[in-house]
């Protein structure tokens, strides 16, 4: 019957953990978005300052990971601008939609000026979504890990 009991303990303390790193993924998908979002931006710079290639041409080489990979591919195939995800607040969906109303647009020293000055409101957003990512992952963990520990002694 004890070995039944720390079973039970066992699999209610790793199901209470899973459950706080499934609940953290919005910061994980947040943080990688804008990761993503600021390597994009570095290499359109530099693609502006070197090869001034078209934009298609340019676009079809880039592969990007997650959600921001998503909204690249779909820019690419069909010219359309969204952000559907929930973990971008509305000015963040509006910044972004701006940003890539601007790709292509003009020539190339209005767009180096343009995407140099995003380039630090992307790292800030970065390092922003990485110390949250950080903080709420870890914390998500430990309130999952005590509720199964709270869970576990009740079960007992």
């Amino acid at each position: 019957m004890l070995w039944l009991k720390l079973l039970l303990a066992a699999a209610t303390v790793a199901f209470s953990t899973a459950l706080g790193y499934f609940l953290a993924g919005k910061y994980r998908a947040r943080k990688l978005f804008f990761a993503e979002f600021a390597r994009f931006n570095e290499r359109y710079l530099a693609e502006l300052s070197y090869e001034r290639r078209p934009l298609g041409s340019f676009l079809a080489e880039c592969s990007f990971e997650g959600e921001f990979g998503k909204t690249v591919e779909a820019f690419r195939e069909r010219r359309e601008i969204s952000f559907p995800y929930s973990f971008l607040i509305k000015e963040e969906k509006t910044d972004g939609e701006n940003y890539f109303s601007s790709l292509g647009r003009g020539d190339a020293h209005t767009q180096t000026a343009y995407f140099s000055a995003q380039a630090g409101r992307l790292k800030a957003l970065k390092e922003g979504s990485e110390r949250e990512a950080k903080a709420r992952g870890e914390l998500y963990l430990k309130l999952g890990l005590l509720a199964g520990l709270a869970l576990v002694v009740l079960i007992i």
